[in-house]
């Protein structure tokens, strides 16, 4: 295929996404280790209940992946609006929370399973789902992409070849 075609054009979105996967999973590593730390050291050296012992270690691990986020993965996306990026990362990390801290709840009161391990066990599964769709909504509605200059021109001169050819025929 030619450069510039529309499949190298997907080979490079493909390329793209890939890396973003890949910085999202590094921060969303590091993450997890600060979240399970917390929520273990949270656990044995306080009496709290294990959900609200997670909730402390789910919200530490919020504010690390912000930073993660903002200023690795997500560093060359628009930093313009920093209140509303805040304001939604925020809203969409709480419902994070909600989810995760929602299934150790089920597991914990739901089925009686609270040993060390299980609660470990279904923490990281509501990790793992909170994940999915925390990777969803921030990259669709916190950090958006900036269009890329080449594809909005092009986008435009498409628009205005498609009106023009709309005018001649009717």
């Amino acid at each position: 295929m030619a450069h510039g075609s529309a499949g190298s054009s997907g080979e490079g979105r493909l390329r793209r996404l890939t890396r973003e996967l890949a910085k999202f999973g590094a921060v969303g590593g590091a993450g997890l280790l600060v979240n399970l730390g917390v929520f273990n050291l949270v656990r044995h050296v306080t009496d709290l209940q294990v959900v609200r012992a997670s909730v402390i270690a789910t919200v530490v691990a919020i504010a690390f992946n912000y930073v993660g986020f903002r200023y690795f993965t997500y560093r060359d996306r628009d930093k313009g609006g920093r209140t509303k990026e805040m304001t939604l990362f925020l809203l969409f990390s709480v419902v994070g929370l909600v989810i995760e801290n929602g299934l150790l709840f089920l597991a914990t009161y739901g089925f009686g399973w609270d040993s060390p391990l299980q609660s470990n066990v279904f923490k990281f599964i509501g990790i793992g789902v909170a994940t999915l769709f925390r990777f969803w909504s921030y990259r669709t509605w916190v950090f958006k992409a900036i269009p890329l200059r080449g594809a909005a021109e092009a986008r435009g001169a498409a628009d205005s070849a498609a009106s023009a050819g709309k005018q001649r025929v009717g």
